[in-house]
This record gives structure tokens, C-alpha cells and sequence, in this order.
């Protein structure tokens, strides 16, 4: 993946899609879900994922919502693969049991990202170890896909400490484990702690953990300091939501705002020179390390202001107030 986005930046290297907005649990800093969506149509989710894959994107994310409430993501796995992509998602692993897993294997399912928040369920988050554990040994006995459990400090979460117990548990069952910052609504900065930094580094200075541990981009957020890079979201990454839109990303959402079957090589090359106001306090981390591979190359000529009066804001469930 690296390479072929080396090569040419003519592509995007990470697709997030939405094959469904409904998410089975309520967590409180998340504003990624609602209870009143259906799963997207699965012969529109194909058509979307070719028309990704007629863009030369070079790995396809899915999330949500919660995408294990899709009733066919095995086969929305399988066309993500035939594209020649690689193919992840990003669960909360609440539905899954060993026949879930099977299917995903055969379908032929990358990587997958279960977040757990806690130790014990609160009002903040129900995504607590104990609640997963027992599908976390499913997976380690059953699963042919790279795992990764992120933990997560910030945003209301009550102890940080329990991000550590998570993440040696992970290792114990020979996953991936690393730790990520909420953001607030916008995507933007929010400080931790001197609690939550010591707990940050030291999650991120043990073995078995992935680039993050290098990431001077979170490194800046811990210390609620500004960072000066070049996102190129829009370009060599896209976040395509529930109404097939494409978008800077989850939490920037109404720009570009176009049809992903419309988007075209104009467009990657337009948003690969457009930078974005909102970048220097930015925490989406996905978006910067995809960003990141190009900052060495061309300059950004023009520049907008998200959520200001260059947005082509468009209708969408958060925007309509639905939740």
C-alpha cells in the first residue's frame, strides 16, 4: 500500500465507507451513529466500493455506526478485496461469535480495529473489557485477520489507568494493541490530563504496538500543542458516509459533498492542493499518517475553512439535528 501510494498521488491510499449509520450502543463522546437508520442496500454499497475502486484506492476501511449490524458486510468484504484493495473495519466486536468470524475469514477480511473504552461499563461507554472479553478469545482462537484493540483516553473516559489492563490483556492474547485521544465534535483538540498523558506514553513506549509509537502528530496533542502538516483529506483520504457523499472526514463532514460514483481523478488532484483550516488542532490520527506519506511533496495553493463560508454544507443526519 505504501508503495503504490509512494508511486503516484493520483489515488487515495484509505477509504473509510459507512455501510450503515445505526450503531447497537449509545456511547457518550461518539457522534458517529443514530438508532433509526437502515443498513445502506448492499447492491448500492457494491456499487460504491467499485466506484473506489475505479479510483485506485489502495486500502477500503469500514465503519459506522457499527458495520457488524450490516446483514451481507461478509460480502461487502468480499467486493472491498476484489477491487485488489486491502480491507479492514472498525467494530465495537459486540456481535461477534464464531460463525461471524468464520464468515469474515472467508470473505477475506485484512484487519480489524475493536476499540474498548473501560474496565467495567458506565454511562460513558459500554465498550468495556468485560463485556468483550469472551469475544477477544473468540477472535485469538478463531480469526485469520490481523487484530488490533485500540484503547482510549480522554472524552470523559473515568480512569485512564484501565487503558493499560486493556492493553496487556490484548497482548496476552496476541493482538495489536494501541491508544488514541477523543477528539471533540469538530475533530479538534482536546488536552489530556497529566493522568491521561502518563498513561498515553506509557501505552505507547511498550513493544507490540504499531507506528503510533512514533507519531509526533499525537505527540502534539498530548502536549495541546498546534501541529503543522499538509491533509490532504479528500484526496488520499476519503470518508464517504451513510448517503454515499463523499466528505473530508467523519467529523468535517458537508465538503466536498460529492456522489462518490461522481468523484473523479479532478477531484483527488483538486483536494491534494487544498489546505484545511482546521488542520493544526486537528486529532483525526488516521487522516494525518495517510496525510503524512505526502508531506514532503507539493504545497497546498488554495485553502478552505470548514464549517465556514466556503462549506458547501449539504443535508445530512447531523446536520438535520436527528441525533
Amino acid at each position: 500500500m505504501v508503495a503504490r501510494a509512494l508511486a503516484s498521488t493520483a489515488h487515495p491510499v484509505l477509504a473509510q465507507i459507512v455501510p450503515t449509520r445505526y450503531c447497537n450502543l449509545s456511547c457518550a463522546y461518539c457522534n458517529e451513529y443514530d438508532k433509526v437508520s437502515q443498513p445502506v442496500a448492499l447492491d448500492e454499497m457494491l456499487r460504491r466500493i467499485d466506484a473506489l475502486g475505479r479510483l485506485g484506492t489502495a486500502m477500503i476501511g469500514i465503519s459506522g455506526g457499527e458495520p457488524l449490524t450490516h446483514p451481507d458486510l461478509d460480502a461487502i468484504v468480499r467486493r472491498i478485496r476484489q477491487t485488489g484493495a486491502i480491507a479492514g473495519t472498525i467494530t465495537n466486536g459486540f456481535l461477534l461469535n464464531p460463525e461471524r468470524i468464520e464468515r469474515l475469514n472467508e470473505a477475506g477480511l485484512d484487519h480489524m480495529q475493536i476499540s474498548i473504552d473501560n474496565l467495567e461499563p458506565d454511562e460513558v461507554s459500554k465498550k468495556s473489557l468485560k463485556t468483550l472479553d469472551k469475544r477477544l478469545e473468540m477472535l485469538a482462537e478463531n480469526a485469520e485477520f490481523h487484530v488490533n484493540i485500540n484503547s482510549v483516553v480522554g472524552g470523559g473516559i473515568r480512569d485512564p489507568n484501565d487503558a493499560l489492563i486493556v492493553g496487556r490483556r490484548a497482548l496476552e492474547l496476541g493482538f495489536e494493541s494501541t491508544i488514541g485521544i477523543i477528539h471533540d465534535g469538530d475533530g479538534q483538540l482536546k488536552p489530556l490530563t497529566p493522568d491521561e498523558a502518563r498513561v498515553y506514553h506509557a501505552m505507547t513506549n511498550r513493544r507490540k504496538t504499531n507506528y503510533a509509537q512514533f507519531d509526533q502528530f499525537q505527540e502534539a496533542i498530548v502536549q495541546g500543542q498546534p501541529n503543522v502538516w499538509r491533509c490532504r483529506a479528500g484526496a488520499r483520504y476519503l470518508y464517504v458516509c451513510e448517503d454515499g457523499l463523499v466528505h473530508y472526514c467523519s467529523q468535517q463532514r458537508g465538503f466536498p459533498g460529492v456522489p462518490v460514483a461522481e468523484y473523479a481523478r479532478a477531484d483527488v488532484k483538486r483536494e491534494f492542493l487544498t489546505g484545511k483550516s482546521c488542520s493544526p488542532h486537528c486529532t483525526i490520527g488516521c487522516v494525518h499518517r495517510i496525510s503524512y506519506i505526502d508531506h514532503w511533496r507539493a504545497p497546498q495553493t488554495r485553502t478552505i475553512a470548514p464549517g465556514g463560508q466556503n462549506l458547501v454544507k449539504i443535508q445530512t443526519p447531523q446536520t438535520a439535528g436527528e441525533r
